[in-house]
């Protein structure tokens, strides 16, 4: 799964998934941009650490919470002089934790624009550089088929998974491959609820594999759709959850 030469925007990258995501990405090989909306700190230091590895990689900002946060974005990849891009891996997310009862329009909606709204736009807006053989991953969620609760997010997970199916039939005769990926529990910032213990005790007894998930174990899925090795597989959305609920 060598990425050398390959150029690789990563959303949402200055923490969690997309870190990790940015890390094993740049240490294939690619150029990483890494992608933030507000954490500006952490996105310096993902790139410190990449570049001190030997890797490459920079910053760029955006409010993917924003109408126009995906244009926003798409512009200042170009203004920083990219002709082309490899990889897309669209892994910024929103998770609202209220159920159907509690609920509010304003906190829906940013969670339909960032999870839903920014993917496609962005996809749109970078398609002139993706050529022949660029892989775009999206991050969906055992949630959208398997989770009883916040179906606000539920439901943006599953446009998620209908969005890879159609994006990979309109893009395949480019030579574009779009997949997924759909994560179970992972420890994460956004999974800040895994830090209470019966919490943390239920989401592994509903796993096959007996432990809670890490950042890494999603990195590397994505890793593996992003590269040549997965050169024949388009419009999937790969389980990465440990065998969650079956």
């Amino acid at each position: 799964m060598n990425l050398k030469g390959k150029r690789a925007l990563v959303t949402g990258a200055s923490r969690g998934i997309g870190r990790a995501t940015a890390e094993a990405l740049a240490e294939a090989g690619a150029h990483v941009i890494v992608h933030y909306g507000s954490s500006e700190a952490q996105a310096t230091e993902v790139v410190r650490q990449i570049r001190d590895a030997g890797g490459s990689a920079e910053a760029v900002a955006s409010d993917l919470g924003e109408k126009v946060g995906a244009h926003r974005l798409a512009g200042s990849i170009r203004e920083l002089g990219h002709q082309s891009l490899d990889i897309l891996v669209a892994n910024a997310g929103m998770l609202s934790k209220k159920n159907l009862e509690t609920q509010d329009e304003d906190e829906f909606d940013r969670q339909l624009t960032v999870n839903v709204r920014a993917p496609f736009f962005l996809v749109q807006q970078l398609l002139p550089l993706f050529g022949p053989g660029a892989s775009i991953v999206l991050l969906s969620s055992i949630s959208a088929r398997r989770f009883v609760g916040f179906s606000a997010y539920a439901a943006s997970k599953g446009a998620i998974d209908a969005m890879v199916i159609s994006l990979a039939v309109e893009l395949g005769p480019r030579g574009i491959r779009v997949n997924a990926v759909a994560p179970g529990g992972i420890e994460t910032e956004l999974a800040s609820d895994l830090k209470n213990p019966s919490v943390r005790e239920s989401a592994i007894a509903s796993q096959c594999l007996k432990r809670v998930g890490q950042p890494d174990d999603v990195a590397s899925a994505i890793l593996f759709l992003a590269s040549d090795a997965a050169r024949w597989v388009t419009g999937e959305t790969l389980q990465v959850g440990g065998g969650t609920k079956l």
